[in-house]
């Protein structure tokens, strides 16, 4: 099961690698040295987040189409040509929207729509097929090693980029997309190799399934009501905070750029941290039990986080970032290990396409709801720091309401529902 799990995780990695660049250097350029609207690339650079529905239709579809007796195999190598192609496209698609927007508009549409569809394509699927090769038992700890190397794959590919980009020049730019686009698909072709056997999808059935049958299969059980609606509150709650942190160490504590760039390191590490600790807690604790635990971390630093705005104290504030990369590790191994677990077999795509889309909604939302609070409450206060704080503040109720939403999950229960109803 080790190679699997190294496997998967290769997969993951891969697809998260074509995302590193355009969220991060290809956003700036588009932004500073193009002077494009900030709107415009948020909305291209969150393609991902708006195709995530998608996820449902195309996890239904793998559920009852293998392709030479894989279901999964073949939509993965899909996702990852339409990843690895999108990413290569991209710098020349920014540099085309200033000078023709039309023509650069669609260029636009064209490579980051191609992103954002495989991204859905391939993480669907993968993550379905991590849920069918691991078992009750090993899920928790193929989530650990998936992201654990996810975030090492992160760390790699914005040093390599970095590097590949001094000095900047729109043609270093493109020559570098391009390398990371052909690592990428090397990669998850490595994955790929011998992970899912022929004959593993078993009989193929051409039953079609409307969109409204669909969401009839997930909304009919209450308890896959029950999960979406705790895993957007949870997840809103985690990913709130990703675009604040560094900003609010240079507005509420005087950190320098140096110094509030550091930020993401030391969460990182933390957060590396606490999937081992996850990893290595399987078997010993409920999975519930664990999230439970990550939960109250969460809410735990937040609050750190809004005392050291309240205090300007900077030790407090560190303590509040490393809590909560800790209780993220944890966290993300624990409920992504609940979120394969509230499968069934013959709708395991069907039901990770659900909590695929759960998890893209939650981090578009995050990111627009801790934004539009902070900008509000700081221009009626004229206290930029406060904006912060209030996001805070918010942030950790939303993580209390998770918590009494997981107290009535009923995985068993699910199971014996989700089962009952026919696919067709």
């Amino acid at each position: 099961m080790l190679r699997q799990r190294v496997q998967l995780a290769c997969l993951h990695v891969a697809v998260t690698m074509t995302a590193v660049p355009i969220q991060s250097a290809l956003a700036r350029v588009m932004i500073r040295e193009l002077a494009l609207p900030a709107t415009l690339v948020a909305v291209l650079a969150a393609f991902p987040y708006i195709f995530s529905p998608l996820q449902v239709a195309i996890g239904s579809f793998t559920d009852r189409h293998p392709v030479a007796g894989r279901r999964r195999s073949p939509a993965i190598m899909l996702g990852l040509i339409l990843c690895a192609a999108g990413l290569a496209l991209s710098p020349a698609a920014a540099y085309a929207l200033p000078g023709g927007r039309i023509a650069g508009l669609a260029l636009s549409l064209l490579s980051f729509g191609a992103w954002g569809i495989g991204f859905n394509l391939a993480s669907v699927s993968y993550f379905s097929l991590a849920s069918e090769l691991s078992g009750e038992k090993g899920r928790s700890r193929t989530i650990a090693v998936m992201f654990f190397l996810m975030i090492v794959g992160i760390i790699v590919t914005s040093i390599v980029l970095s590097r590949m980009l001094d000095p900047y020049s729109p043609a270093v730019l493109a020559r570098a997309f391009l390398w990371i686009a052909g690592a990428a698909l090397a990669l998850g072709l490595v994955g790929l190799i011998g992970l899912e056997g022929r004959g593993a999808a078993g009989q193929a059935t051409e039953t079609r399934i409307t969109w409204r049958e669909r969401f009839a299969v997930l909304g009919g059980n209450r308890y896959s009501r029950l999960f979406f609606i705790y895993l957007l509150f949870l997840l809103v709650a985690i990913l709130g905070q990703d675009v604040l942190l560094a900003p609010f160490g240079g507005v509420g504590l005087g950190m320098s750029v140096k110094e509030s760039t550091g930020i993401t390191s030391v969460w990182g590490t933390f957060t590396l941290i606490g999937l081992v600790i996850a990893g290595l807690l399987e078997g010993i604790l409920p999975k519930r039990l664990v999230a439970a635990i990550s939960s109250c971390g969460v809410a735990g630093s937040y609050l750190a986080l809004l005392a050291a705005g309240l205090l300007a104290d900077r030790g407090v504030f560190y303590v509040g970032v490393s809590v909560l990369g800790l209780a993220t590790g944890t966290a993300t191994v624990a409920n992504l290990s609940l979120m394969l677990d509230m499968t069934v077999v013959g709708k395991v795509g069907l039901f990770m396409g659900a909590w695929g889309m759960a998890d893209a909604l939650a981090r578009l939302a995050g990111n627009l709801l801790s934004g539009a609070v902070r900008d509000l409450v700081s221009q009626m206060s004229g206290n930029p720091a406060l904006g912060f704080v209030c996001v805070f503040a918010l942030l950790a109720a939303m993580t209390g309401v998770s918590l009494l939403l997981l107290g009535r999950i009923d995985v068993e229960a699910f199971t014996r529902r989700a089962a009952a109803v026919p696919q067709g």
